[in-house]
């Protein structure tokens, strides 16, 4: 079964300095219908303002992935992270026992356009953790390229979580296929432009939600930037 999620249908959020659409429930925006897919909790697209940012906060007990797809993040931790997170890098925290980090775009005339991912970890309670890589665009063209996994296969990030993501860009005759287990859950967000899946349609920000699917074949993308998870039932 597939079920299309489109992108108008999320929760919106304008704080001026944020702008955010949120796939499932978050902070003032509840959906009883929308509060996860899977071990798959939270997909906001974030956009913030030049010079703003989200203060010192905590977490724990969560995997966190942000992906940039313009701007940069600065990111620093309570681990003593000082980083920036430009697109085409993948970075996941492992917020763990707990963690404070503070999410800053320094630019002066730039927004920082971002996707905040968090999946639920089948542990709890350990050492908090970081991990950012770079993932060159030429690995995702026309192909899914997994960058996060539980394992950190093929130089992926390694997430303390039953899920897998992978990231993948088409254009044109450009397709790629994917098994499915069908007793998993996956889903589909398309960060950019338009793709058939399956056969089915979708333009930026809508999203898949597949339940019992064998496979999954992405197809006829008008540069389109795609993510795909595979997450636990």
């Amino acid at each position: 079964m597939i079920t299309l999620r489109p992108s108008k249908e999320r929760g919106q959020a304008d704080h001026g300095w944020l702008k955010s659409q949120h796939s499932f429930s978050f902070a003032d925006y509840h959906d009883p219908k929308h509060m996860g897919w899977g071990n798959l909790r939270v997909i906001n697209e974030d956009r913030v303002a030049a010079g703003a940012g989200f203060g010192k906060h905590g977490h724990r007990d969560m995997e966190i992935i942000s992906y940039v797809l313009s701007g940069e993040l600065a990111h620093q931790d309570s681990m003593g992270n000082i980083k920036t997170i430009p697109p085409g890098d993948v970075q996941r925290m492992s917020a763990g026992s707990g963690v404070t980090h503070s999410e800053f775009n320094h630019a002066k005339d730039q927004v920082t356009h971002f996707l905040q991912i968090w999946i639920q970890p089948n542990v709890t309670g350990i050492a908090p953790g970081y991990e950012q890589k770079t993932i060159p665009a030429s690995q995702k063209r026309g192909a899914l390229r997994l960058i996060a996994s539980s394992d950190g296969a093929q130089d992926s990030v390694t997430l303390h979580a039953d899920a897998a993501l992978y990231s993948g860009l088409f254009d044109g005759d450009e397709r790629a296929q994917m098994a499915l287990d069908p007793r998993r859950k996956a889903y589909v967000h398309l960060v950019r432009g338009a793709l058939e899946v399956n056969g089915q349609a979708i333009d930026a920000g809508d999203a898949l939600l597949l339940d019992g699917e064998t496979s999954i074949t992405l197809a006829n993308g008008r540069d389109a930037e795609v993510l795909v998870f595979d997450l636990a039932p």
